[in-house]
């Protein structure tokens, strides 16, 4: 069955789309390919692309909290050198870590979180 479609990028409701856009940037080493006062978009190598968009009035994420249960997860060479790595571009680690070594929840400066895993 062909498909209806495919998912061209990931967008994230944010209070300044540059910096944010900057931190995935620098964790992902893909290219900032738009920005405006409004709007930051990145593309990586396998055709997606992830945005940002300034929303007026934007209330930090909480984790653990049920109200959003959206997050991202990346693959990672190495779990404990990607997690020196990204918590000195600016991410933080939550108490709450329900991954039990699997993986590691940390957040981004803006306070959405995401999980890193150990590639298989």
């Amino acid at each position: 069955m062909a498909s209806i479609a495919e998912p061209g990028a990931i967008t994230l409701s944010c209070p300044d789309p540059e910096s944010l856009a900057d931190f995935y940037a620098r964790a992902t080493d893909w290219q900032k390919i738009f920005t405006s006062e409004s709007a930051a978009y990145l593309a990586g190598g396998n055709g997606m692309r992830m945005g940002f968009v300034k929303i007026d009035g934007f209330k930090t994420p909480t984790w653990p909290e049920a109200g959003h249960r959206v997050h991202l997860d990346f693959s990672v060479a190495d779990l404990v050198k990607a997690e020196a790595e990204l918590l000195a571009l600016g991410a933080t680690k939550p108490e709450d870590q329900p991954g039990e070594g699997k993986w590691t929840v940390l957040l981004d400066p803006v306070g959405y979180p995401f999980c890193i895993t150990a590639m298989a």
